[in-house]
């Protein structure tokens, strides 16, 4: 067997893992769209380094862009096979994919409308609300700790990762004639703190691990400096300085936290009474299968709804869906909270929204998890005074607070947390992705200190023997 790395290598989005066994059968770990590099990102998704229908299935490890946008295209290139997830995952993916055709669509019309030069050819969406719905009928649900049988001497199972809804660790047991493997594939790691899900569940002992490295060189915040950082953000920005708090969230998972938090502060009258709204239909949906999978939420989440049955809602708290609504938004001179996406500030509403308001020096920008550095996003975390949205230059006046609490990924200590249910000595090698070359290199060293050996950063499109 041998592993090549197709995407989040050295860098953290494009998640993509091609292993390829003795007996020529492929299997593909996620399938992601790059973020946040601009025409490079988009070339990148525009071809695959493999042909799409000698892929045999996928194994998708949670819901997130990131790990799933390029599905479609898959298909859309003769991709035939099984597409193996967990039950949560394939009601996200839904909504999420069909929210990404919708966006392939509308931008490649907006290019062609307003930019496309006379004698020029149209570009193409990557795929369309058609090509993603096609791609539904692959699917496989798989629930978590059952073994499966995805190929001929190939057993998955999906333990419980942590990250969001529905996410997971991959475990594969391969047998290639009197040798087997056991790898795992950790997809991302969640936390181990008080928050909305269950903590990351151990994972059967493996010989080969890839895994996640995105907060490999960082600590997050304490719950009780995130609850406190929260309220004098909301009390500075809308209360002192009578503005509006713009925050970037992903859909699916910062939104969820995010919205629970501030339904904790309302319940025990700490909010002041302003407005809040969720202008993402996208993180409405999300929500609302949030909701429906309560067995995934924590054992502090399920003795709080026994006090608050409704987490997701209280009476300043104002769902989104209607554009119309939403350009309202910013026509309100009242101080609010507008939460919308997506979080690295790079696509959807949340781009208008900072339009309007950024360059309001009573306003504030709250960022609330991972941005790429090369995003909005990760632009206003580095103190950027000049933003360019819609090919327009904004000047930064309004206040920029970042609370890293709400991420969804482990910090390094977590991430050290997560791998400690394995034998060291039984780990032959252990593969870094999905995150930044010097992060990357700074989580080798902490885990070199905690006795792992043969940590291998591997490069885009490299190959190695198991």
């Amino acid at each position: 067997m041998k592993i090549t790395f197709c995407g989040a290598a050295e860098t953290v989005t494009g998640s993509k893992h091609l292993l390829t066994l003795e007996n020529g059968k492929k299997i593909l770990l996620d399938c992601g769209f790059f973020q946040g590099r601009g025409k490079e990102s988009y070339e990148l998704n525009q071809t695959f380094p493999f042909e799409p229908n000698e892929i045999d299935c996928l194994v998708l490890s949670h819901a997130h862009i990131d790990h799933s946008g390029n599905i479609p295209l898959l298909v859309k290139q003769g991709f035939r096979g099984k597409i193996f997830c967990t039950p949560a995952t394939r009601d996200l993916v839904e909504i999420m994919l069909i929210d990404s055709a919708y966006i392939q669509e509308n931008e490649a019309a907006s290019f062609n409308k307003y930019r496309l030069k006379p004698g020029q050819k149209p570009i193409e969406p990557l795929y369309t609300i058609k090509d993603a719905e096609k791609c539904f009928l692959q699917f496989q649900i798989v629930p978590y700790n059952k073994p499966f049988k995805i190929q001929e001497g190939v057993e998955l199972i999906f333990t419980d990762s942590g990250h969001i809804l529905g996410s997971a660790a991959i475990n594969l047991t391969v047998i290639e004639g009197s040798k087997t493997h056991h790898l795992c594939f950790t997809g991302d790691i969640g936390r181990y703190v008080s928050r909305l899900l269950k903590q990351p569940a151990p994972f059967p002992q493996a010989d080969i691990i890839i895994c996640e490295s995105t907060y490999g060189d960082r600590l997050h915040e304490s719950v009780r400096e995130t609850k406190a950082k929260l309220l004098e953000v909301v009390r500075d920005t809308c209360v002192k300085k009578k503005g509006k708090l713009i925050v970037p969230a992903f859909s699916i998972g910062k939104t969820q936290e995010l919205i629970y938090e501030l339904n904790q502060l309302e319940f025990e009258g700490s909010l002041p009474k302003i407005k809040v709204y969720v202008d993402s239909p996208l993180a409405i949906s999300a929500t609302d299968i949030m909701a429906k999978h309560r067995e995934s939420f924590s054992p502090e989440v399920h003795e709080y709804i026994k006090k608050d049955p409704s987490p997701f809602d209280f009476v300043d708290l104002h769902y989104i869906r209607n554009v119309d609504d939403s350009k309202a938004i910013n026509s309100l001179s009242e101080p609010c909270i507008i939460i919308s996406a997506s979080g690295m500030a790079e696509a959807g509403r949340i781009k208008h929204h900072l339009a309007n308001n950024i360059e309001n020096a009573r306003n504030s920008v709250l960022i609330i998890g991972y941005c790429e550095p090369s995003t909005n996003g990760g632009k206003l975390i580095k103190g950027d005074k000049e933003l360019s949205i819609f090919g327009k230059k904004y000047e930064v006046k309004a206040d920029v607070h970042v609370i890293d609490f709400f991420s969804a990924h482990g910090d390094y200590s977590e991430m050290i947390q997560y791998l400690s249910c394995q034998d060291i000595k039984k780990v032959k090698q252990l593969f870094l992705v999905h995150g930044n070359k010097e992060v990357m290199q700074s989580f080798k060293t902490k885990l070199n200190e905690k006795g792992f050996t043969n940590i291998i950063i591997p490069h885009h499109l490299s190959t190695y023997p198991c």
